[in-house]
């Protein structure tokens, strides 16, 4: 259920969700600024507000930090994306991996691309190298990283030091990069 309070003079929307479960009151604040109080079904709403008004300062501190924290950026796609765009990705995908192979020359077999749900890209034992079709829609440089990430994958089968100063080469940046792309949501 969704309500406003009043917290040192500022009106903060919460959402209240009753749990025959819950033995007490939980306050959770979330990335996207989303305040969701948990109560045991029996508890008077008056105490509840009471809660979240003893805790007004920790509650608007933590608002006010998410909202200078940089939120995940969603590119939206739409159904049958797949379908759609899993040439656009081929021609991306392999455009650039000539490209970036030319500073590397890392031998590898086959190139795919999939419709994964929770990788952007992959690297078997093999040498076969697997995109997510999603990247045709990553700003280019985020793409860029994905694919100079899994070719250096074809040296170094792991995330060790050396694996990442084969990225450096080509991505100096390589941990500003990371994090973005963490921060990058595709949504079909």
């Amino acid at each position: 259920m969704k309500k406003i309070i009043a917290l040192l003079e500022q009106e903060v929307g919460y959402t209240l969700k009753t749990s025959l479960r819950a033995r007490r009151m939980r306050l959770a604040i979330y990335p996207n600024g989303e305040l969701v109080v948990t109560a045991p079904r029996v508890v008077d709403e008056n105490l509840v507000e009471q809660f979240i008004r003893d805790k007004a300062k920790w509650v608007i501190e933590k608002l006010q930090h998410f909202k200078k924290t940089p939120t995940k950026t969603i590119i939206k796609v739409g159904r049958n994306g797949f379908r759609r765009y899993k040439d656009q990705a081929r021609c991306l995908v392999q455009g650039r991996i000539e490209y970036f192979n030319q500073i590397y020359q890392f031998r590898f077999n086959r190139i795919s691309i999939r419709n994964q749900k929770t990788r952007w890209a992959s690297c078997s034992k093999k040498g076969n190298l697997s995109f997510n079709y999603k990247i045709a829609f990553l700003p280019s440089r985020l793409a860029d990283y994905v694919i100079v990430h899994e070719l250096c994958h074809l040296a170094e089968f792991n995330h060790s030091r050396k694996f990442w100063d084969q990225v450096g080469r080509v991505f100096p940046d390589y941990w500003e990069l990371k994090r973005e792309l963490r921060r990058t949501i595709v949504q079909v």
